[in-house]
């Protein structure tokens, strides 16, 4: 029996009309509705005719998530007085509930895009309600984009509706214009609040640290569990308190220890029991509840007896380093919508309170929604499903936000070396089987070219191991995790072998299509893409310890080193490893593989503040099985470069950026090789490499003066313009060398004389423009230094009597550095004329007392220069 009463208290009744007529019209539509007004529940009834007046239709609604897939399908079903499995049914990873009755069925959007991937045309389906879309899902986004294909291209009557509580509604109206043409699609908009809350911040204290990575204060957690204490006391109901990830349920469940009230935890691992019992509420009279969850509670679920929300204000968003092939958590503020939706959970089912744990001051600085997962994402899956869907770029498809150019370039290559596309980036026959698998390509492969190794089931177990990280409590390997699963009774463990079977149905599945045994094309099939010599191992393969009777160990390790061969790792005489990508790793402390002298790593993360990635789940490999899974980042050749101050010359074999083994080549080295190393020394450590006389220096010197107040033909001879004219000057002493020590034995002045501008004759003015010495009325000839930004003439003051104009050299007045009879400077001037008038008397009442030996004269400009002091001047005369 259709509970009416509960139907008519959901507000999103009043919009189901308007919504209605805007498919009929125009067969799209965007609704936007508040938290709690009945959205995910009331109107894929609506749609279907199950309730109202509207024509019978077959209803698929997409959800984020397996909880909110599997909460709203049943709280469909209990409206309609029925169990999930008849007219509501639902379908995730693992688990169907449908039947021949089934007008309304709810899916994750991974399986809606596994369903559109296999059967574009989602024959049978009327209609497709894309829930949650603020999130801003990958899948969902991708799901949307293909979904407006089909519309455009093969079924035009397939009715559309993105839906969302805080959504950017008219982005998403836009979005969908291409489905008609006719301008943006229609917005619905439901003006039911729920039952309304109030909201009150309350700012942790002082001295609390930004969180970074996956690390979150204890300070705040401490700050979220006294706010929970403090809203129990003041406030009736059952409280949801809103964490960023399992880590700090734990430890916030810790806290509350002692409270009034059933601590329970929610979170995207619990056991699906554990799940159904929190959203199922208590009997009259029970105690109350405090639900610590993760953002697997903010949209499509309605916890009952929820009356109060704490939010920490913190979320978890992926993030890919993708030249490494590392992902890691980042721990965020929560965006304008995040909050919106959470404070939208305590008002669902009465007046409610909620409690933002930030500074009300601090509100107006967050993001207004979510990073797209697109923007930070690894693309291999959403690569994959671009080339399969025949849009290997994805620029024709309709998304709101385009992917990464670094992002899919990264996870191309990656597709490329394990063979699911060909140059093009078009989808080869393996990458279609890889597609089908419902994993990531990595996975896939891993699966595919696994199972002919070391048998279908032990690859599926392994590969489901892989597909969702065990537990920390199950340790950091994978072998063991691998054991402890099998004998687990927890959720992990049913979880586990569930998917275990899913990937064995479905590997043998698609295994029929496969040429030879191994599942997977031979190397012709994959020869266009990047490395595809090693994209797959085959039976038989020569080397390696994994076979159908090999160990755990060895088969982890074989599956896991396919799934992530550059993520195969070598311990480090240091400590620690180097992974063949090139990043360090290091193992926990007390890790049971530390003395592994391979591994294949399955988990770990790098934060922006660690040099080295941590090991969170690893296999022990052997260096064969690492050159086989590997093989296509192999590569063998001479590495002559400069390093650590001169030239390292030797013949490498390398797997990544490990390398096998070394042989040193000495005199042996490609000469062209050599050359190119000296040069890049000098262009890291400059010309100072070179045997620089004080001659050589101060050739130098006069000639970059000449080109700064010449130009050409006199030569550049700063650092980067002699590597640059290595060819002209430099050789053939360059090309004879093999070391540093060899370069310091050049003579730089006399190679530097080879850019001189001989051929114009100008060389030969080299003197006269830029003379070595200036003679002075003294008789004296002085040299000249040309460092500086203008040539300087350091002579004794009584040497330059009588001479009235400042001497020039290329037409540049010299800065004339007038000395003591000591030696010391007196005075500088670049105008002669002006300090004889105007300087020299201060300069005379100062030193004729301290040097009264020489001629101090009244008037300098017409005195006779001298060297000689006053006595001998008059002895002489």
């Amino acid at each position: 029996m259709i509970r009416n009463d509960a139907l008519d208290r959901l507000p999103v009744r009043h919009a189901v009309p308007e919504l209605l007529a805007a498919l009929d019209r125009r067969g799209a539509a965007v609704l936007s509705a508040p938290p709690g007004t009945g959205k995910t529940t009331l109107v894929p009834l609506a749609l279907a005719g199950l309730i109202g007046e509207g024509p019978r239709r077959r209803v698929l609604v997409a959800e984020p998530r397996r909880m909110a897939v599997r909460a709203a399908a049943r709280r469909m079903a209990w409206l309609l007085g029925e169990e999930a499995g008849g007219t509501v049914g639902f379908s995730v990873r693992g688990e169907r509930r449908t039947g021949p009755s089934t007008r309304v069925e709810v899916v994750t959007t991974g399986i809606l895009l596994q369903r559109l991937q296999r059967d574009p045309e989602l024959a049978g389906v009327d209609v497709v309600l894309l829930d949650e879309c603020h999130e801003r899902h990958l899948d969902a986004d991708t799901a949307m984009a293909f979904l407006v294909d089909v519309r455009a291209t093969l079924r035009p009557e397939l009715k559309l509706i993105a839906a969302s509580a805080t959504s950017d509604a008219a982005a998403w109206a836009d979005l969908l214009t291409v489905l008609d043409g006719g301008g943006p699609a229609p917005v619905v908009r439901s003006s039911g609040e729920g039952h309304g809350c109030r909201v009150f911040f309350e700012a942790p204290p002082p001295g609390v640290r930004p969180a970074h990575g996956t690390w979150v204060d204890p300070a705040l957690l401490r700050h979220v569990a006294a706010t929970v204490r403090l809203a129990l006391e003041r406030h009736e109901g059952d409280v949801l308190c809103f964490l960023p990830g399992t880590g700090e349920i734990a430890r916030t469940a810790g806290m509350l220890a002692g409270v009034d009230a059933e601590v329970l935890q929610l979170h995207g691992r619990a056991p699906a029991a554990v799940q159904d019992a929190v959203l199922r509420g208590t009997e009259p009279g029970g105690p109350r509840r405090v639900v610590l969850a993760t953002s697997v509670a903010e949209s499509s679920l309605t916890v009952p007896g929820v009356r109060i929300v704490v939010d920490s204000g913190l979320a978890r968003e992926p993030r890919t380093d993708h030249a490494r092939g590392l992902g890691s958590l980042a721990t965020v503020t929560v965006s304008e919508a995040t909050a919106t939706q959470r404070a939208g959970r305590a008002g669902r089912e009465a007046f409610g309170f909620v409690y933002r744990c930030w500074a009300e001051a601090s509100d107006g600085g967050r993001p207004r929604f979510p990073s797209p997962e697109i923007k930070v994402a690894d693309l291999a899956d959403f690569a994959l499903r671009a080339a399969c869907w025949g849009d290997p770029t994805a620029e024709g498809l309709a998304l709101l936000d385009a992917p990464p150019a670094g992002a899919m370039t990264a996870a191309r290559s990656v597709l490329g070396s394990i063979g699911a596309v060909d140059e093009a980036g078009r989808a080869t026959d393996r990458g279609v089987r890889m597609s089908r698998l419902g994993l990531h390509p990595r996975l896939g492969r891993a699966l595919l070219d696994g199972a002919p190794e070391v048998g279908v089931r032990r690859a599926a177990e392994v590969v489901a191991l892989l597909s969702e990280e065990p537990p920390r409590d199950y340790g950091d390997d994978l072998a063991a995790a691998w054991r402890a699963a099998r004998r687990g009774a927890d959720g992990y463990g049913a979880r586990w072998k569930a998917e275990a079977r899913r990937l064995e149905r479905s590997a043998a599945e698609v295994a029929g299509g496969a040429s030879g045994g191994s599942g997977a094309p031979g190397a012709s099939e994959a020869s266009g893409a990047s490395g595809a010599s090693g994209a797959s191992v085959r039976p038989g393969a020569a080397g390696g310890s994994a076979g159908p009777t090999a160990g755990d160990d060895a088969v982890a390790g074989l599956v896991t080193a396919l799934a992530f061969p550059e993520r195969v790792a070598r311990a480090r005489e240091q400590g620690g490893y180097l992974m063949v990508s090139g990043s360090g790793a290091r193992l926990g402390e007390g890790s049971g593989l530390r003395a592994t002298p391979w591994l294949a790593v399955a988990v770990a993360d790098r934060t922006a503040r660690d040099a080295t990635a941590r090991v969170r789940l690893a296999a022990v490999v052997d260096e064969d099985m690492a050159r086989r899974a590997a093989g296509h980042l192999r590569s063998t050749g001479e590495e002559v470069r400069w390093e650590d101050g001169d030239v390292v010359a030797r013949s490498v074999d390398r797997l990544g950026a490990v390398e096998l083994t070394v042989r040193p080549l000495g005199a042996k080295a490609d000469p062209a090789l050599l050359r190119e190393a000296l040069l890049d020394g000098l262009r890291r450590e400059g010309s100072g490499l070179l045997r620089w006389s004080r001659e050589a220096g101060e050739l130098r010197a006069r000639l970059a003066f000449l080109h700064r107040e010449v130009g050409e033909p006199w030569p550049d001879v700063a650092d980067e313009a002699l590597v640059e004219r290595a060819d002209e000057w430099l050789e053939p002493e360059l090309s004879r060398a093999a070391r540093r020590a060899d370069l310091g034995r050049i003579d730089a002045g006399e190679a530097l004389r080879r850019l001189l501008p001989w051929a114009s004759g100008e060389a030969g003015r080299l003197g006269e423009l830029a003379p070595e010495r200036i003679e002075v009325p003294s008789g004296s000839r002085i040299r000249v230094e040309y460092g500086g930004e203008r040539p300087v003439l350091a002579v004794k003051l009584q040497e330059m009597f009588g001479l009235a104009e400042t001497p020039r050299v290329a037409g540049v007045p010299v800065l004339v550095h007038l000395l003591s009879p000591a030696g010391r400077p007196a005075a500088v001037t670049a105008d002669l004329a002006s300090f004889w008038r105007d300087g020299y008397r201060s300069v005379r009442a100062e030193l004729r007392g301290r040097y009264p030996k020489h001629p101090w004269p009244e008037d300098p400009s017409v005195a006779e220069a001298t060297r000689f002091t006053s006595a001998r001047l008059r002895r002489e005369g």
